[in-house]
């Protein structure tokens, strides 16, 4: 027993969880199983022969109607699995299956860089020495262009009816930041939140200087549902940011949609790796080219300078530490900054479709014969790997 209490405390409580079966109860047997509950409470509080003769009758009815409706669920799945939808559902099952007993929810074990196994605090040690290092690895790269000309231009004071747009974007029920504070505070808050949040946001436009609470995050460790769970580099940190910070990205994000050109095709490559000085070269030359305030770009910079993460494991929270390369992941403003950053730096090399074109994070090349496209590809591979991007192919 002593030995299965310790290694409980230290591995965790393994297994497939109980799948939930009331998808697939009719109203009959549902209303069944809840005068069931009621007669249980009913024997509880006043413990007659009577009620506990109803209860056990109305236990062993839902039994028997439980037992029919899961057996009635069970042949309709298997004769589904006998047609074209039913090998996607087989499939679908066989990965949730496997993911269930990888247990992939509550990794109390994680193998360090020469493979041996780590738990408890040499476990947070090793998520911490991972995710600094992979969010901190710079590429080699052409040093940043110097002499982009600004473009000073008077900003607009942020309006009300922006900061009602941003909150009606930000969805409900997501995961909250180091703030603790859910967006549904300020919806619930309602106009006192709009015109509250509307000051705030115009002293940051002012000074371009946000919150210091802003620039910390939670990073989660996501398993990519591929290749050894124990291993670190199978798993997507996602960070957790405050929903405040978000929905003044949101706000930002809908100023420079509405004044910034972007090509229309979407490019996807490995995750950025070049430090935000080359991220904010990119920025400013794409800024400058459509005109737009240089404000904005000394807004957007703000948001990435002295940002600290922090991992939250199994057995708790590692150290914060600095983040100096690369965009936020789980941040509303990166997929649209990650777009800018990609129009400028392959603006010399695209071509129009159909011969180039991107899917999020595939590109195709096509051209008329092999050798063009293995000359296309090593010219994209050329333009960007020398401004430290990353391309996998």
């Amino acid at each position: 027993m002593d030995m299965l209490v310790k290694g409980t405390e230290v591995m965790g409580k393994f297994g497939v969880k109980e799948r939930n079966l009331e998808g697939q109860m009719n109203e009959e047997v549902q209303d069944s199983i809840q005068r069931k509950r009621l007669a249980k409470k009913k024997w509880d509080m006043d413990r007659t022969e009577e009620n506990r003769q109803e209860y056990k009758e109305l236990q062993r009815r839902v039994k028997r109607e439980v037992s029919k409706a899961k057996q009635k669920a069970y042949d309709e799945f298997y004769t589904r699995l006998d047609t074209r939808e039913g090998e996607k559902d087989l499939n679908r099952l066989a990965r949730q299956r496997d993911r269930d007993g990888k247990d992939v929810q509550q990794v109390r074990v994680i193998k360090d860089r020469d493979g041996r196994v780590r738990t408890s605090e040499s476990l947070q040690r090793r998520w911490n020495e991972y995710f600094e290092e992979l969010m901190n690895e710079e590429n080699e790269r052409e040093k940043r262009v110097e002499g982009v000309n600004s473009v000073e231009q008077k900003v607009d004071k942020i309006r009300k009816d922006e900061v009602r747009k941003a909150l009606k974007r930000m969805k409900s029920g997501e995961a909250i930041g180091p703030d603790d504070i859910p967006v549904e505070v300020w919806k619930c808050l309602g106009e006192a939140a709009v015109e509250f949040l509307t000051s705030l946001f115009n002293r940051v436009l002012e000074s371009e200087r946000m919150p210091e609470e802003w620039r910390r995050s939670v990073l989660v460790p996501i398993f990519k549902n591929k290749g050894d769970v124990q291993s670190c580099s199978n798993y997507r940190g996602i960070k957790l940011m405050n929903h405040t910070m978000k929905l003044w990205e949101r706000v930002v994000e809908a100023r420079l949609r509405k004044v910034v050109e972007i090509c229309e095709q979407q490019y996807g490559f490995m995750p950025i790796k070049s430090t935000t000085d080359a991220i904010f070269a990119s920025f400013v030359a794409n800024f400058w080219k459509s005109g737009v305030a240089t404000k904005y770009v000394s807004v957007v910079q703000d948001m990435y300078e002295r940002s600290r993460t922090m991992v939250r494991c199994a057995v708790g929270q590692t150290e914060e530490f600095k983040v100096e390369v690369g965009l936020h992941q789980g941040s509303a403003l990166s997929p649209f900054l990650f777009a800018m950053v990609m129009d400028q730096l392959s603006e010399e090399v695209r071509q129009e479709s159909p011969w180039t074109m991107m899917f999020v994070d595939d590109i195709v090349i096509c051209s008329e014969s092999r050798e063009q496209v293995e000359e296309n590809l090593e010219r994209w591979r050329f333009t960007l790997e020398r401004r430290g991007m990353k391309v996998s192919h």
